[in-house]
């Protein structure tokens, strides 16, 4: 019988084919007390597993294909850190030696408490790493138990079933489409479960900017994520629909309803093929408006992405990723120096915009400033971001002359985040002028750079004049600035129908934050997601955006919008938009 499993869409494109199922190893682990005399052979079972899983990685990272998603390289480098995490391996220690816990039991109790210090978190990218730590824990737990492949079949299916599993895993010739549904899944399991196999890929948990979300929208393959309960409500071998637009999973779908999919799915490979051809064209509306199309990274190698995809730029680089799970041992100066020089050569004379660290103080990082290491009840209105930077100016510092010796090798904006007090705005450039007489005073190498706030805060928006002042130019947060706005944890899942992107207060701050700067001749640039929602590109155009900062695949979508624009026309519709109870109702007749 045909029913719906509704989740969060991440990675557009329809997928159809049988469900390849992977259970949980953490949902069957046995507990029991162990007699003093055995506690180290149970801390070398751990010790012997967590191993293996580091040289099956290793191996994995070796044998990569050229061609690979770069995003899997990083993905898998973040996953040997967490396996070599001191609290993690202390941790298991402890309740092993201590309370006498057995091995798999020690380490599902040790996941479970720093998995809460990850719920604590303000930043969803971050609070989503919790997943990561999550599947390193499954790996071990697999190889404790003795099973090396990854797949384990979930669910009571037939022999029939099963057999079809294996052939379509094992032979690279059936034509069977296949769509990977599980719990989660990691990044080393989707290279285990060979690439090209899987035509799309659903998960019970997981966000926007979940690992599976990345690598699904790195390879251009149909992801719903979010999906609560798929992996249990779907039977190995089912037919399985996946809605990489809408966030749904059809299940056993009828011959009506996988006819219409089907001809969806051809119609986006269509689809495809035409943006591709878009790569080269410039981005010009119909009134002749040039629009700057940038893309926001993470990595350094994901400027291969934003090059493929014709961005301009980076509009933002996220450089708190190179601060993860680093277990207190934060990137030095050099680190950083040439991870930013590596992204700025990568971008092939294009500017790079890049932001300073925007995370908090907190067990992440193992840094932990005053009182800052306590449990937050509300971390978002904490001590993070430039809060953050300006309270440990060493660090800061670092950083400053990380990215100045950078802008030798390119054109560099440097991004500061969260600012919204006139004090902080002089305390930084103080620092950034500071870091530039050290290194002048040392005779190293620097070069000029744009400065530019993000403006994320309503206070922030409201005061756009005073930022004017002092800043090159302005980049429009709109995830943070929507949620401070509207007072919602859009991670929140009891609250999160409420994030509302067409919200007139948070219109109207966009608007007149672009407003302002137009006045004043500064550039603006919006970088959150709604930069990269088509759904959004001709109201943003009629509010005066010409800079748009999104993920690389989302580039060539947008670009087709804004080749299709008359800015003239949708400015005056714009102003009706903004003049409306209900802004959302008018985003579908411009």
């Amino acid at each position: 019988m045909t029913f719906s499993i509704h989740g969060l869409a991440v990675s557009r494109g329809i997928a159809i084919g049988r469900a390849v199922l992977v259970a949980s190893s953490r949902a069957d682990v046995a507990h029991y007390f162990i007699d003093a005399a055995n506690i180290g052979k149970e801390i070398t079972r751990v010790r012997g597993s967590r191993n293996a899983v580091m040289e099956e990685i290793m191996r994995l990272q070796q044998e990569l294909p050229k061609d690979a998603p770069h995003e899997i390289t990083a993905l898998l480098d973040v996953h040997l850190m967490l396996l070599q995490d001191e609290q993690l391996i202390s941790g298991v220690k402890h309740w092993i030696a201590d309370r006498h816990y057995n091995a798999e039991w020690a380490l599902t109790t040790q996941y479970d408490a720093i998995a809460r210090q990850f719920d604590d978190m303000e930043d969803p990218y971050l609070r989503e790493r919790k997943a990561d730590l999550e599947q390193v824990v499954e790996r071990i737990l697999r190889h404790m138990r003795g099973a090396a492949s990854p797949v384990q079949p979930a669910g009571q299916a037939g022999a029939r079933r099963k057999q079809s599993q294996q052939d379509l895993l094992l032979d690279d010739t059936m034509d069977v489409p296949l769509v990977l549904v599980a719990h989660d899944i990691s990044p080393a399991d989707m290279l285990q479960f060979k690439q090209s196999l899987f035509a799309g890929f659903a998960t019970d948990v997981g966000g926007k900017t979940s690992h599976t979300a990345i690598v699904a929208r790195s390879m251009e393959i149909p992801a719903v994520v979010g999906a609560r309960g798929a992996s249990q409500l779907i039977k190995q071998d089912d037919w399985v629909i996946i809605d990489g637009d809408a966030g749904v999973l059809v299940v056993d779908p009828s011959p009506i309803i996988l006819a219409e999919y089907g001809f969806q799915q051809r119609q986006g490979e269509l689809e495809r093929e035409r943006l591709n051809r878009l790569k080269h064209t410039p981005a010009v509306t119909m009134d002749g408006q040039r629009i700057e199309l940038l893309a926001n990274i993470e990595m350094p190698d994901d400027t291969q992405g934003a090059i493929k995809a014709g961005a301009v730029g980076v509009g933002l680089f996220r450089s708190e990723f190179l601060f993860m799970g680093r277990s207190g041992n934060l990137p030095d100066e050099q680190e950083q120096y040439l991870a930013y020089r590596k992204a700025i050569e990568g971008m092939q004379g294009l500017p790079v915009t890049i932001r300073t660290v925007d995370i908090g103080a907190d067990k992440l990082m193992d840094r932990p400033i005053g009182k800052a290491q306590d449990r937050r009840l509300n971390p978002a209105l904490g001590l993070r971001a430039i809060r953050w930077s300006l309270a440990d100016p060493p660090m800061f510092l670092a950083q400053l002359r990380a990215i100045l010796r950078a802008a030798v090798h390119g054109p560099v904006n440097l991004l500061v985040p969260m600012l919204v007090h006139a004090s902080e705005i002089r305390q930084t450039l103080s620092l950034i002028d500071h870091a530039r007489a050290t290194l002048d005073n040392q005779s190293i190498a620097n070069g000029p750079v744009r400065l530019g706030a993000m403006i994320e805060i309503p206070a922030a928006a409201l005061t756009v004049r005073l930022f004017l002042k002092y800043f090159d130019f302005l980049s429009i947060g709109t995830n943070d600035l929507i949620q401070y706005t509207l007072a919602i944890d859009r991670a929140d899942e009891s609250v999160a129908h409420l994030y509302d992107p067409c919200h007139p207060a948070v219109l109207r701050l966009i608007a007149d934050t672009i407003a302002e700067c137009q006045r004043q001749d500064k550039g603006v640039t919006i970088c959150g997601e709604m930069a990269g929602d088509v759904g959004m590109t001709r109201l943003l155009l009629g509010l005066g955006l010409r800079s748009f900062s999104m993920h690389p695949s989302q580039i060539l979508a947008v670009k087709q919008k804004i080749l299709r624009a008359d800015t003239g026309k949708l400015a005056l519709w714009a102003a009706t938009v903004l003049a409306s109870d209900d802004p959302a109702a008018l985003l579908q007749n411009p």
